[in-house]
């Protein structure tokens, strides 16, 4: 289960002995063709999206502005070229600016109501703004017009997976790895990663970390897969060994968030001074990039919320947040912040939307059955706190929502 790790070391230490990735032979290529017929919309918006494919494996934002110019460039010799205005809407949700990106992504549509890309595109832009009903409606044109495409595969099983269906889900993420061609390793490892997100959501640690562990040994240093496989050592109890994941994901993924998580990590497995320092330094770099698209806001919201312990600064954010986006994260950051200010009956009303939608993720089941009992609706409180124990005992938060079972709850049964 675990013999992958020094080969990623090894493959770390020595990156030169590796092959090109998927979309490294992209950027070669498409530079190579830039530079062959530099006066060719095409060429330069097939760079951009290598480059934009390149972000997605390296998490590196900056390449994302890259992308940008090349596409300006394509705009100046080709204007209102239909490619490289899709390739723009798909820039723009990586650079999570989400209304710009459905806006856009909704004018191609009307343009070209037979683009397959296009129903992916606006799938996602809906999902981000919390906009399911539009979501789904377009994945189904997307699968309509091409049934068992990949791209309507992926949407769908997320919408399944929002919804609560997480077997489902799990079964159309299967079919996608399954017509994914052995090629494409990033893809496939995404994949494989999201297959393993959603086996331990469904409580089947083991499952998760097979998962977890295939698509690290396809995509050996791949940053969502080390973010899931530090998520399955912690379900697993082995925090040592999730906090030397942890450090391997920060290393590769730089990112505020990802410096929230390795801080939680390193005080779980007992570092608190560390864990202190990267407190405060999660805390400078989250706001540092606040008033960016792409942002940890919902990060800073929940450690304000709580480690932070201060709850007036969470609910300004989360307010503002949420004017930009009405997502169920995003919903949930906001009763979060709601509660830790007093206004229980207001958190709770922001926690049954959330559930309205179906979801069952842990962390949110067991957001909202605290939020549920401070509300006073301890009945509901103990239903959900019941579900998420049963799906998650191992989580953070399982503690102490058991000794609210057994210690505020005993008189509702």
């Amino acid at each position: 289960m675990t013999r992958w790790l020094p080969l990623c070391l090894l493959l770390l230490a020595w990156p030169a002995l590796a092959a090109p990735t998927p979309a490294e032979r992209l950027i070669a290529d498409a530079t190579r063709r830039v530079e062959a017929t530099p006066d060719q919309a095409a060429a330069h918006t097939a760079l951009a999206m290598a480059l934009a494919r390149r972000a997605r494996e390296t998490a590196d934002a900056a390449l994302y502005d890259r992308a940008l110019v090349s596409l300006e460039r394509a705009d100046e010799l080709a204007p209102d070229d239909f490619d490289a205005a899709r390739t723009r809407v798909w820039v723009l949700l990586g650079k999570h600016e989400f209304a710009a990106a459905l806006t856009a992504a909704t004018a191609l549509n009307v343009r070209y109501p037979d683009d397959l890309m296009t129903y992916a595109l606006l799938v996602d832009a809906n999902i981000e703004l919390g906009r399911y009903a539009d979501a789904e409606t377009a994945a189904q044109w997307l699968l309509d017009l091409r049934p068992g495409n990949i791209p309507g595969l992926t949407r769908a099983a997320y919408l399944r997976e929002l919804y609560g269906d997480l077997d489902g889900s799990i079964e159309l993420m299967l079919q996608a790895l399954q017509r994914t061609a052995p090629a494409e390793t990033e893809d496939r490892a995404w994949l494989l990663t999201q297959v393993s997100h959603l086996q331990l959501q469904a409580g089947r640690v083991d499952l998760a970390g097979r998962a977890v562990t295939d698509a690290l040994t396809l995509f050996p240093g791949y940053h969502y897969a080390l973010h899931q496989l530090a998520q399955v050592r912690g379900a697993q109890g082995r925090f040592d060994d999730a906090l030397a994941v942890r450090r391997q994901h920060f290393a590769a993924a730089p990112h505020p968030e990802n410096r929230l998580w390795l801080a939680r990590a390193l005080a779980r497995a007992g570092h608190a001074d560390e864990a202190a320092r990267e407190f405060v330094a999660f805390a400078q770099g989250a706001r540092a990039e606040s008033t960016n698209g792409d942002n940890a806001n919902r990060e800073l919201v929940d450690y304000l919320a709580d480690e932070g312990q201060d709850p007036k600064a969470a609910l300004a954010l989360a307010e503002r947040e949420f004017e930009h986006r009405q997502d169920i994260q995003t919903r949930t950051a906001l009763a979060q912040a709601l509660a830790g200010n007093g206004r229980h009956a207001d958190a709770w009303r922001q926690m049954q939307a959330v559930l309205a939608v179906g979801t069952r993720d842990p962390a949110l089941l067991y957001r909202a059955g605290f939020i549920a009992a401070t509300a006073g609706e301890d009945v509901r409180a103990r239903d959900l706190l019941r579900e998420a124990l049963a799906l998650a005992p191992w989580h953070p938060s399982a503690a102490s929502a058991a000794a609210r079972l057994a210690d505020t709850l005993v008189s509702t049964r």
